[in-house]
Order: C-alpha cells, then structure tokens, then sequence
C-alpha cells in the first residue's frame, strides 16, 4: 500500500498494538506514531508498536491535542515522505479495521484529489446515543448552513492526498477543532468530499474517548460561534451609534426625517464595516483581496437588504393581507430575517471570503 498511516494517540491501551499489527498484516508498510504527550505508564505500549518493521513514533512531550499531533506527523511527512502521494489517519483506540483503512486509500486511488471519509452507520444500534445524537446535530448544521453534505463530520478515519498536506498545515486548531475546521478548509478550497461506509465499532461506548463534550464541543463550532458574536457586536454598534447620533442631530436642530435617516444610515454603515471587518479577519479569515472581498460583501448587503423588504411586503400585504402597522409584520419580519442570517453565512462563506480552485 503505497500511503502513509498516521496514528496520534494519548494515553493509549493495548488496542493500540493490535491496530499496528492488523495495519501490518493488511500490507501497509509505513505507519507513524505520535505519542501526544502521554504519561509514562503508557510509554511502553508506544515502544512495542514502535517496534515493528516500517512504524515511526514521533512524540510530544507535553498533550498539545489531536490537531496538533495530526500536524507533526504531517510535517514530518513533507519532509521525509516525498514519494508517498497518500496519507490516511487511524485512530488508535480499535475503531477503525485495516478492511476500512484499505477501503478509503483504494477509493481515494480512484479519486486522486479528493479528500475520502470513511463514515459510521449511525443507524447501527451499537452507537451510543450521544454519539448519534452529535452527528446528527453537527451533519445538519453543516449541510444547512455550511453546505457540506457528509454522513460523517466527526470520523477520524481520513485518507488525504499528499498534495493537500501543505494546506492542512495552515488549518487552525490544535485540538478535536481541528477535525471540523478540516471540513471547512476542504470546502472553501473546492476540494471534492468522497465517503465509503465503514464498520461501526464502539468499545465499551467509546469510554476510551478523550473527547469533552462541553469546551471541545464550542471549539467544534468556532466559526459558527464566532459568526454569531460577529453579528451581536455589529448590532450593538449600529443600535448604540444610532441612539447616540440621533440625540446629537437633534440637539443641533436637525429635523425629525433628516435627523433619523442620517443617524440611521451613518449606524449601518459603521457597523457593517465593523462586521465585514471581524468577518473577513476572525471568522473566514480571508486571504482574498480587501477590494474585491469588499465589493462583494456589500453587494450581498444590498441583496438581503433587498431581499428583507420585499419578503416582509410580500408575506404582510400580499399573503396575510395584513393592515394598519400589526404586531405580526414584525414576527414575520424576524422570521425572514433569521433565514437570511444563516443564508448570509453560507454565502459569506463560500462566495464573498474565498477564491476557489475546484478540484475533483
């Protein structure tokens, strides 16, 4: 199997020696460990794996997490693995079979620039159900607001071409974020997602795992979170200079229309720069140009402004006919404007903060 097997691990048990050895036995000759980090009642499992033909270990001396392990082992490879044009990462916990592994490096063969998952039936009854339960949350965020359609988001069980290397060493995170911000990158580089069906092993329900459900469940979501806290910081710019700016004008004896246009239009135009802003530098961190990503940011702007007041009049006056100012143009005023939100992201994401090269 021309491919390098990547296996970061911490803390590990014995299931850690019998998934080299399968490797092995399935014809794989280059596997590297990395040890992230672990303690030193569990060195030795390490040193036993590492004692097989073609297995490399590399190892942290302090835990730096998933991601970052997943990255040493992808350094090492550029440096050391040129001629290798697969890598695929296993985890080490017994999860992931060799047939599987095989599966996702023959499909990716037959796909050589795509990015190949290998996806658990969540159906099977053996899943535990906050396994299933996450997954099912996390695939649908992903598809309705990201448009990344996977059966799979937190599989580690990844086969990557070599030339993507470069790239996955740019992706942020260091943790099980990692993983997810993978997905993201793969997307806004229009790179191709293929996925084959793999066992469904759970060990003990994955007690194993060193996955924690709170703080690595907001990492997961970073780019989501941060879009949210993004368009709450713009709000509370443009309602705060409006209050302020309405106060000023009309103390200084501007009319009522000319008071609240200007104070209105001067609060939206701030605190859109101030959203492209965050947007552009935290959110999608853009390294597109600062005019066209602008341009395009301001067209999407005028869109759902556009987009907003005529939905509302349609749904108000045509729809439910309503008159006379009702409390329910509002509702439906809220209703249209959360679907844009989240229609915005998708947009910002894929269209306004990238430049994509697509590759099949």
């Amino acid at each position: 199997m021309n491919a390098t097997v990547v296996i970061p691990s911490l803390n590990p048990d014995e299931k850690i020696i019998s998934t080299v050895k399968s490797l092995l036995d399935e014809g794989f000759e280059d596997i590297i460990l990395v040890d992230d980090g672990s303690d030193a009642d569990h060195k030795a499992r390490f040193e036993e794996a590492s004692s097989f033909p073609g297995v490399t270990l590399l190892t942290h001396e302090v835990n730096r997490g998933k991601g970052r392990a997943m990255k040493t082992a992808f350094e090492y490879i550029l440096a050391n693995r040129p001629n290798k044009p697969n890598v695929i990462t296993v985890d080490g916990d017994g999860q992931h079979l060799s047939v599987d592994v095989k599966k996702c490096i023959s499909l990716l063969e037959e796909n050589p620039h795509a990015f190949v998952m290998g996806a658990r039936n969540f159906k099977d009854p053996s899943v535990p159900g906050r396994s299933k339960f996450g997954n099912t949350v996390t695939k649908s965020v992903f598809r309705l607001l990201c448009g990344i359609k996977i059966n799979d988001t937190q599989t580690g069980l990844r086969a990557i071409p070599f030339e993507h290397l470069p790239m996955m060493l740019q992706v942020d995170g260091d943790r099980y974020e990692y993983e997810t911000n993978q997905l993201f990158a793969v997307k806004q580089a229009g790179i191709a997602f293929k996925e084959t069906v793999i066992t469904t092993v759970y060990i003990e329900e994955n007690k194993t795992s060193h996955f924690r459900p709170i703080c690595d469940s907001i990492r997961i979501y970073g780019v989501i979170i941060l879009y949210l806290l993004s368009s709450l910081a713009s709000t509370l710019v443009d309602i705060g200079l409006f209050t302020l700016l309405n106060m000023i004008f009309g103390k200084i004896g501007f009319t009522d229309e000319s008071r609240i246009i200007l104070a209105a239009g001067i609060a939206r135009l701030v605190s859109s720069f101030v959203n492209f802003t965050i947007n552009r530098k935290v959110v999608f961190k853009s390294k597109d140009k600062y005019g066209s990503t602008m341009v395009k940011y301001y067209i999407l702007c005028v869109c759902q402004i556009a987009a907003s007041t005529g939905l509302v009049y349609l749904f108000s006056t045509v729809v439910f006919k309503l008159k006379d100012g009702s409390i329910f143009d509002t509702l439906i005023k809220a209703v249209v404007d959360t679907i844009l939100f989240f229609l915005s992201f998708r947009i910002q994401q894929t269209w306004v903060f990238v430049s994509k090269k697509k590759k099949n």
